[in-house]
């Protein structure tokens, strides 16, 4: 008789083969087993949203419809956090809602400070990006890759950058 590991073994090439001839790509164990728009509906997320099983889901999370979220992504809720419909969540982006900062200077004095984050409808958020807590991204918006948002984005703006800047030109027209 076979060990439940070598059956399990046996379970993740025989899916990675099928995964990476079907869509040139490998997974973590997680995101072959965990059907992605099952776990999305399991999170109370909108119609048609998938996340993968490798994402970090923290508190009060909402997702709109039709919103993908990729691979290694951290969505911290603590403080609230809601993200709109039909958004490109890349692979690696983490959003905060909350942050230990002044708790931590302050040797636990000071309280871990909350505070909403939303991203709007129709947004692409570039892989490694981080959104800070409080940040209000509009409708629209592209954040490039690798940025790091501390504060709000108008609707129909192109940012990008460490800290995250409007791009020259762009006066955040959708």
């Amino acid at each position: 008789m076979t060990s439940f590991l070598e059956q399990l073994k046996t379970f993740w090439l025989t899916r990675r083969e099928e995964v990476n001839a079907r869509f040139r790509r490998t997974l973590p164990f997680g995101d072959y087993v965990v059907d992605r728009w099952e776990k999305a509906r399991a999170l109370g997320f909108g119609e048609g949203a998938s996340i993968y099983d490798s994402a970090l889901v923290i508190g009060d999370v909402a997702v709109g419809a039709q919103t993908w979220i990729g691979p290694g992504t951290v969505l911290d809720g603590s403080g609230g956090l809601s993200i709109g419909a039909y958004c490109s969540i890349s692979a690696g982006v983490q959003i905060y809602s909350h942050d230990s900062v002044a708790w931590a200077t302050s040797g636990g004095a000071a309280p871990i400070e909350h505070a909403a984050t939303r991203i709007g409808d129709r947004c692409y958020i570039g892989p490694n990006t981080v959104v800070a807590k409080g940040v209000t991204i509009g409708d629209g918006c592209v954040v490039g890759a690798g940025s790091i948002v501390l504060s709000d984005l108008p609707p129909g703006s192109r940012a990008a950058g460490a800290p995250c800047r409007i791009l020259e030109g762009d006066a955040g027209a959708s």
